[in-house]
């Protein structure tokens, strides 16, 4: 009996949606009746997660390791018995994420089809039509001829085996699954969140991108319930930089931040989520009251269909008698 098997209409959408997560080799993936969660992590400082529903198939089956089979999503009256054994019902492996997406392109989909690649950035960024965000990027004059995937994995151990189908032609690729290796999530603090801001995330990356002209290794995240109320600044060899937004509800469509707070995080780390946030419509930025960052992104993937993003990052630390900058002098490219 196959434990799982799903259907896409599109392997493009899928390639597009995971390539934003690829800055590690390895993916672990875990399988529940709700769809696929992909996690990938880098020096236990970054973590990004990519989740996609069962919605975004056009078949979804998924075989609980209890025995008992489920196709999508799980009944209400199931919902208990459910939280109970989860991790009995979950299937986890690792696979490599850099062989994923090759196998997900084998029809020649590539990042030069409707617009240029900046190989000046480390993490691929891209512009044009896949960087207006939302379903744009989604839309079938850029995603081209629709190619048919249907992904299924047999039982623990086995490969997970990959089908493309495009104009006729069939290939079929078998991936090698890995153990499991121990991957604590990153911890957010729901209960305890110092910030909540919820913004167009094209707005986010335009800031992200203009404070890389200080070619700086550190941004500082500020944010108070009094002026300046949300600031990302950075300095580097090339100088300092910021930008500040304003508290207009146009501009931040969700703003709860009880109290001043001031966070420094790796800025290539950050960097590293550039393509969520090209293809996002929106970003949750919370942050919690160890300095934990959680930018969760929402994409739109066209005829109503979501797929949700979140990347989680550990504050830096300053060494005993580092003094750590705001950075929060400087306004240029104020908003």
């Amino acid at each position: 009996m196959t434990l799982f098997t799903a259907v896409s209409d599109s392997a493009r959408q899928l390639f597009l949606l995971l390539k934003c997560i690829n800055f590690a080799q390895k993916a672990q993936v875990r399988i529940t009746q709700e769809g696929l969660r992909f996690t990938v992590e880098e020096s236990r400082v970054i973590q990004g997660t990519a989740f996609l529903e069962s919605a975004l198939f056009t078949s979804y089956s998924y075989t609980r390791l209890t025995g008992r089979p489920a196709e999508g999503h799980a009944d209400d009256e199931d919902d208990e018995n459910d939280q109970d054994d989860a991790d009995d019902d979950t299937v986890v492996f690792q696979i490599s994420l850099t062989a994923l997406l090759e196998t997900l392109q084998i029809f020649g989909f590539t990042e030069g089809k409707d617009r240029s690649v900046n190989r000046d950035s480390a993490y691929g960024g891209i512009t044009g039509s896949l960087a207006r965000g939302g379903s744009a990027a989604f839309e079938n004059r850029v995603l081209g001829m629709p190619s048919v995937c249907r992904l299924s994995y047999a039982a623990k151990g086995e490969p997970l085996c990959i089908v493309l189908e495009e104009a006729g032609v069939m290939t079929t690729c078998e991936m090698v699954t890995y153990e499991p290796e121990d991957q604590d999530e990153i911890p957010l603090q729901r209960d305890a969140l110092a910030q909540k801001i919820i913004m167009r995330s094209n707005w986010l990356f335009d800031a992200i991108n203009e404070l890389a002209s200080t070619s700086p290794s550190r941004l500082t995240i500020a944010a108070s319930p009094s002026a300046p109320y949300f600031v990302l600044s950075s300095n580097g060899p090339l100088g300092s930089a910021a930008v500040e937004f304003s508290k207009d509800q146009q501009l931040l469509e969700t703003f709860y931040v009880p109290k001043r707070t001031v966070n420094t995080y790796k800025y290539s780390l950050v960097k590293a989520a550039s393509r969520a946030m090209q293809l996002a419509s929106k970003v949750s930025i919370r942050g919690d009251e160890q300095g934990v960052l959680s930018l969760q992104f929402m994409v739109e993937v066209g005829e109503g269909r979501v797929s949700f993003m979140d990347f989680r990052f550990v504050p830096f630390l300053p060494e005993e008698g580092e003094e750590e900058d705001t950075g929060n002098d400087n306004e240029d490219g104020s908003r």
